[in-house]
């Protein structure tokens, strides 16, 4: 409000009777205009009628969008009210708008003449201001949180803030996000409205309040498709992610609700089948919706989907081109694609084509080349003009045959200007450089940098790289032609253990253990433990010591010295003192290895079961007294056994000289817990230069993992082995005979348990090949915790007997796997069945159970 002819700012302008802003009478001032002046800008004032004259935004404000503030007597200065004031009055009215404050504006211009008879100009500008939200509100829901319309307002951006105006379009953008939340849970009923209710506080502060009533349920019972007959139903519902029919186990996944948003990616999936099978015209409607059913209490409506398809004419491959092609000839790419003339079109194997060919031009530098098919139908092509299709609706005329043209975008070839590093505060640079197969300089090879990134991900240093993350970042060099950069941001983890901890293990007992054990020592990629181990099964004294990078070239040195004691229970302890050391060398430049092992053992047992030292035992086992180092003598015959007899008892020890060469190929993407990649492992133990022991024991294991969705992977292994004396050797020591049995084999069976017995006494006394198969299912739960659920099945034969199905043992069942730092390996709790148990005894000799449980550290493979 302005009075005496200057803005002033009082606390409330003056209301007439009806609510308006009053009329100012004729001032009596003494300060006027000069005598027979033209009309004079006598004052702006700024009123707010319906909202009781009072602002909620600050005066100032609206005064900033205000070019002339009226006459100032004080000063003597006039203001003449000439027609470029009445244009700034009216840019002064588009600017007060365009704030986006009011929700009504208007502006008038009232004479107020002096006592001297000039003509005063009073300008009064009239503003409403819109509604601001104090309370958002969201009510009437039981299936959407309003934390969660929140999280995903802000997704979007379109959060509603507090104090801010009301905004008609905003909250009509709310309302469909919650009707699109309420039909992601299959709610296509769902109401959302809302509603503005005046507060105290403040003028034109509201409450906005969102109702949202949920209705029925949607619930798919049943899909139908209509029209197809070349791929049934089964295989089409099987494309469709989203939307599927409810079942027993989906129900618990949130699967079997109607998700109207989502079902045109659906459609595209089965359109994605036809056109593998050369369908390419296939088309697929919008679904009929029928309801069957609604549950009592109106929360659940069961439907059916009648989805229609149209699916056209099969086609056969015409002519297949390439185009855009320079670097690569087309004779080179037309094998990937693995289409020719006469062949049915597959969408699939052009896919696999493109990345096959993404693969070949990316170990070439050209990281940016993209392809994709041009599809011309013969049989739609206008006969008199040849570069025309037939008109839509029109009948195809001739066979249903596709010309193939390839366009290739091949991009332009790079080179790597610069490699750099972040994050590894304790690994040095040289030994991340080392596993990479680029250079600076060198062409950018994509295919080189996901075999890197892979055996960056094996040394277990860092937390895992995946192709496509924040981790890896390839950026075009500023300011050079045909470089990029290459970035491997890195996480560290503690590969340094100085330990003092404790655990349960069947295989070991209760242990504790006091080590110090890296894999990294002092950043430099080496390999260091000292450790000591002892518990009710074990004592284990070890000192080892591996580098990966002799003479910074790659071949692998390493040398351990240790004794260990096992204590196999129901059988006997072993005391093993030795020596070992390994060579190893790339046979390949990426993930193929020869190791050559050399080791010196001297072992001994103690503590054997009476039951192999049964004279009974070894009469039917000839071999026994040599393999167990018994030393048997005569006993002189007395009224119970008038021949005689022997007692036998353990002496001696065995020396072991072995040489083992072996060959491994390891391209599984991470040693602690894996995902993808396979490792093929053949060795073979030459034992006798030296020594009083000689066989030869090869070995052959293969294990796959391969992904199955982002949580989840596969895993197998097969493992065969076979053992046998040579020359002139002592029978071999029970204790280098195959078993099976443990955490690391047959789950849910006791260590050694599982091998050739004597059929009186239960003793085992092991075989001399032996089959061994795991299968994992592997769920990541979160963070370092995996729920594994495993199928274990093993079998172990001497020379004379073959390996028969019914005599396999099995286990099967799940364990929850997850990461102790204190021990630097999963931990295990293990929960198996055994289904195949004929036969099998525990350590204490009693019958293996149907279902055990147990506490385990590592991983069976």
């Amino acid at each position: 409000m302005t009075t005496g002819g200057e803005v002033q700012l009082p606390a409330k302008s003056v209301l007439d009777a009806e609510g308006a802003c009053a009329v100012i009478p004729p001032t009596t001032a003494t300060a006027q205009p000069p005598q027979g002046s033209g009309p004079v800008l006598r004052a702006v004032e700024l009123c707010f009628p319906t909202q009781g004259n009072v602002s909620s935004i600050e005066f100032e404000t609206y005064l900033y969008y205000i070019k002339n503030r009226g006459s100032r007597p004080s000063q003597n200065v006039w203001v003449p009210f000439t027609p470029e004031v009445e244009k700034d009055l009216v840019e002064d009215f588009k600017r007060l708008w365009a704030t986006s404050f009011l929700d009504d504006l208007a502006v008038e211009v009232l004479d107020t003449p002096y006592p001297n008879g000039v003509v005063g100009k009073y300008v009064r500008f009239r503003l409403e201001e819109r509604q601001r939200v104090k309370i958002v509100e969201y009510v009437g829901s039981e299936k959407i949180e309003a934390t969660k319309v929140d999280e995903k307002l802000r997704e979007i951006n379109n959060v509603i803030r507090l104090d801010s105006f009301i905004d008609p379009a905003q909250i009509r953008r709310v309302e469909g996000v919650v009707r699109e939340m309420l039909s992601e849970k299959g709610y296509l009923d769902g109401e959302v409205s809302h509603t503005v209710t005046p507060i105290a506080g403040g003028p034109k502060l509201v409450n906005l309040t969102f109702t949202i009533k949920d209705g029925p349920r949607v619930l798919i019972k049943d899909i139908e498709f209509v029209g197809n007959q070349a791929i049934g139903d089964g295989a089409l519902k099987r494309r469709m992610k989203e939307n599927k029919e409810r079942t027993i186990i989906n129900r618990f996944r949130s699967k079997g609700v109607y998700q109207q948003a989502k079902f045109e990616d659906d459609a595209e999936n089965v359109r994605g089948l036809y056109r593998e099978e050369g369908y390419i015209a296939a088309r697929v409607g919008q679904p009929e919706i029928k309801t069957l059913d609604a549950s009592a209490d109106g929360k659940n409506r069961s439907v059916q989907l009648r989805i229609p398809v149209t699916e056209g004419r099969r086609y056969k491959v015409g002519k297949f081109a390439f185009e855009g092609n320079t670097v690569v000839k087309g004779e080179a790419l037309q094998p990937i694609f693995k289409l020719e003339t006469g062949d049915y079109y597959s969408e699939k194997k052009i896919r696999k084509g493109l990345e096959k060919a993404r693969e070949l031009y990316g170990t070439g530098g050209y990281f940016e080349f993209t392809g994709f098919p041009d599809l011309k139908p013969l049989d739609m092509v206008d006969p008199s003009h040849p570069d025309q299709f037939l008109p839509e609706g029109s009948e195809p005329s001739g066979p249903p045959v596709v010309d193939v043209t390839m366009r290739m975008q091949e991009g332009e070839q790079y080179f790597i200007n610069r490699i750099t590093f972040k994050g590894n505060t304790t690994t040095r640079d040289n030994v991340i450089r080392r596993e990479l197969n680029l250079l600076e300089g060198g062409v950018f090879n994509t295919e080189s940098l996901k075999n890197s990134v892979r055996r960056l991900n094996q040394l277990g240093y860092f937390k895992q790289l995946e192709e496509g993350q924040e981790g890896i970042d390839v950026k075009k060099t500023p300011g050079e032609k045909n470089k990029v950069d290459v970035t491997l941001a890195l996480q560290e983890q503690n590969r340094n253990q100085l330990t003092f901890g404790a655990g349960v293990s069947q295989y070991e007992g209760f242990f504790g253990q006091l080590a110090f054990s890296t894999s990294n020592f002092m950043g430099r990629g080496e390999t260091l433990s000292l450790s000591v181990a002892a518990g009710s099964r074990t004592q284990f004294y070890q000192v080892a010591f591996t580098e990966p990078y002799l003479f910074d070239r790659p071949i692998t040195a390493g040398v351990d010295v240790s004794r260990r004691a096992i204590q196999y229970i129901g059988a006997f302890t072993q005391n093993t003192t030795g020596v070992n050391t390994v060579w190893g060398f790339p046979l390949t430049r990426n993930f193929t290895r020869g190791f050559l092992q050399y080791s010196f053992e001297q072992v001994m047992i103690s503590d054997l079961n009476p039951a192999y030292t049964d004279p009974d035992v070894i009469g039917r086992n000839p071999f026994l007294q040599d393999a167990l180092l018994l030393q048997c003598t005569p006993t002189p015959p007395t009224e119970e056994d008038p021949d005689g007899g022997q007692i036998c008892t353990p002496a001696g020890a065995r020396t072991i000289s072995k040489v083992v060469p072996s060959l491994v190929h390891n391209t599984v993407d991470n040693p602690i817990f894996p995902n993808t990649g396979r490792r093929v492992t053949a060795s073979i133990d030459l034992a006798g230069l030296g020594g009083n022991t000689s066989f030869y024991k090869p070995r052959f294991e293969f294990v796959q993992f391969l992904r199955h969705t982002r949580r989840t992977s596969f895993g197998f292994r097969a493992e065969a082995e076979y053992i046998k004396a040579w020359g002139d050797s002592l029978p071999l020591p029970l204790f280098e005979r195959l078993v099976l049995g443990g955490e690391y084999s047959v789950r849910g069976f006791d260590v050694r348990s599982i091998g050739p017995r004597d059929p009186q006494t239960g003793a085992v006394y092991g075989g001399n090949k032996s089959l061994l198969f795991n299968f994992e299912y592997l769920i990541s739960i979160a963070g370092p915790v995996r729920l594994v659920l495993f199928y274990d099945a093993g079998q172990v034969r001497i020379d004379r007997q073959n390996f028969t199905w019914d005599e396999f043992k099995t286990s099967t069942g799940a364990e929850v796997r997850f990461f102790m730092p204190v021990l630097n390996v999963p931990f295990r709790l293990i929960f198996a069945a055994n289904p195949q148990r004929e036969g099998v005894l525990r350590n204490d000799y009693t019958p293996t159970k149907g279902f055990q449980f147990r506490f385990a550290v590592g991983s069976t493979f």
